[in-house]
C-alpha cells in the first residue's frame, strides 16, 4: 500500500484578518535579555502607519521562576504564545527536541497570525526555530544582530545559520555587516543599523539611593551564564567568580543565569555563594532597572562581573567597568570598558578586577541609539511580495 501523508492541520486554522493598509510583522521574543533589545524595535514598528507588530512570546519567557512573559504582556499586546522548552529540561539534546517543537508551532503561528514578515534577534534556539519555520515556509525573514561573533553554547553556529536563512539583515556594527557580505549575503539586503541595545539608554536615569537599596545597593554585580563547557568547568568558573566577589567584601548582587544547558551547575554555585556571604539574589531585573544600576555602578566605580553580552554593549555605552570571564563572548567586538579573563581562576579574575582602570570614555561600535526607527524604515520600504526577496542566492 502506498504511503499516505498525514492530513495537514493548516486547513483547520483560520488566518487572522489584516488591518487594512497595514503589513504585519511577527516579532519573536524568547528570553528576558533579547526582549530588552527588541522593545524599541517593537515600539518603532508600532509607530509606522503602514506596519503593525504581532508579538510572539516563546522559550524561556514561559519558564519559572522568572516567568518573564508577564513583563512582555505588560508592555505590548501579545498575539500568540509558542511553548518550546519543558521545565527542568536543559541539556543540549533536550534543546534539540525543543527546536523541533518550536519549528512546528512557529509554522502554525505564522500562518494563523497572517505574518507578512518574521523578525528575530540573535542566536538562541527560539530564534533558530522561528527562522527555520519562516524560511522553509516562504515567509520573509529579517534578522537583527547577524554577523556577530560570540561563542556561547552553540551561538556562533546558530547565529550564522539564521543569517543564511534570513532575507533581510540588520547588523549591529560595520564589522558584522562586512562579515555578512563575505558570507555571501547580498549587500543591498545588509543594513548596518546599530544595536537596539543602545536605544533609549540616555533616557534611563541611574538608580537613586532608595531604588538601589531595593536591590541591595550593590558595588559589584555578578551576571554569569553557562557557556557550553563541561559541568566541572561551569562550576569551576562560577566558583572562581564567587571567590573573588567574597574576597572583595563589596556589596554584591547576583542575577540568575539564563536557561542555556549548564544552568543548574552555575546556579547552584551562585546560590551557595549568595547564602554564605549574605548577598542579594534576583531571578530577573527589568531592563530599565538593570540599565539604571549599570549607570550607578559607572558613577561609583562599581563593576559588572561575569560573561553577559550586556557587559560589552550596554555597559560600554554607559561607561561601566566590566570583567568578562571565560569564552562565552570570544570573538565579539570589545570596547575599552572590558577586561577579559580567558582562563578563569580566582587569581586571574582578582588581578583583572584590581588592575582595571576605566578610561574617561569608552568608545563602542554599536550605533547611536536610533536602531529601532532605522529597522522600521527598512521594513516600510521593503516589498514583502517580491518573489526575488525570498529566493536566496549566494552573492559570490
Amino acid at each position: 500500500m502506498a504511503f499516505q501523508p498525514p492530513k495537514s492541520d493548516f486547513e483547520l486554522l483560520a488566518p487572522a484578518p489584516k488591518t487594512p493598509g497595514k503589513r504585519r510583522i511577527a516579532i519573536v521574543t524568547g528570553s528576558r535579555a533579547e526582549f530588552g533589545l527588541l522593545k524599541p524595535v517593537i515600539a518603532a514598528i508600532g509607530r509606522e502607519p503602514s506596519l503593525e507588530a504581532a508579538v510572539l512570546v516563546a522559550g524561556s519567557h514561559l519558564l519559572a521562576p522568572a516567568n518573564t512573559h508577564t513583563e512582555v504582556s505588560r508592555t505590548f499586546r501579545v498575539a500568540a504564545v509558542v511553548p518550546m522548552q519543558a521545565p527542568g529540561a536543559q541539556t543540549r539534546i533536550e534543546d534539540a527536541e525543543a527546536v523541533g517543537r518550536g519549528i512546528t508551532r512557529f509554522a502554525r503561528t505564522f500562518y494563523k497570525v497572517n505574518a507578512d514578515c518574521v523578525l528575530v534577534l540573535g542566536d538562541r534556539i527560539e530564534a533558530f526555530a522561528a527562522a527555520s519555520a519562516a524560511s522553509v515556509g516562504g515567509v520573509p525573514l529579517a534578522h537583527i544582530h547577524g554577523g556577530d561573533r560570540a561563542e556561547g553554547v552553540a551561538d556562533e553556529a546558530m547565529r550564522h545559520a539564521i543569517s543564511k536563512l534570513a532575507h533581510i539583515h540588520f547588523a549591529a556594527t560595520a564589522q558584522s555587516a562586512d562579515r555578512l557580505v563575505r558570507m555571501g549575503e547580498l549587500p543591498e539586503r545588509v543594513h548596518n543599523v546599530g544595536s537596539p541595545a543602545i536605544d533609549g539608554l540616555d533616557a534611563i536615569p541611574p538608580l537613586d539611593d532608595e531604588e538601589a537599596r531595593a536591590v541591595g545597593d550593590p558595588e559589584l554585580v555578578i551576571l554569569h551564564h553557562p557557556c557550553g563547557l563541561t559541568e566541572a568547568e561551569e562550576r569551576s568558573h562560577a566558583a572562581a567568580i564567587v571567590d573573588v566577589a567574597a574576597s572583595s567584601r563589596k556589596r554584591t548582587l547576583v542575577l540568575a543565569p539564563n536557561f542555556d544547558p549548564g544552568r543548574e551547575a552555575v546556579l547552584e554555585v551562585l546560590r551557595a555563594g549568595t547564602a554564605e556571604n549574605g548577598w542579594h539574589f534576583l531571578d530577573h531585573l527589568p531592563r530599565e532597572v538593570f540599565v539604571g544600576l549599570l549607570k550607578r555602578l559607572a558613577t561609583r566605580g562599581g563593576l559588572l562581573l561575569g560573561n553577559s553580552s550586556a557587559g560589552l554593549i550596554e555597559a560600554a555605552a554607559v561607561n561601566c567597568r566590566v570583567v568578562n570571564v571565560g569564552p562565552r563572548q570570544s570573538g565579539r567586538e570589545s570596547p575599552a570598558n572590558v577586561v577579559h579573563v580567558q582562563s578563569p581562576s580566582s587569581g586571574a579574575i582578582s588581578l583583572a578586577v584590581g588592575c582595571h582602570k576605566m578610561p574617561s570614555r569608552a568608545e563602542h561600535p554599536y550605533g547611536d541609539g536610533h536602531t529601532g526607527p532605522r529597522i522600521a524604515q527598512v521594513l516600510v520600504s521593503t516589498d514583502f511580495d517580491d518573489p526575488a526577496l525570498i529566493r536566496k542566492r549566494c552573492a559570490y
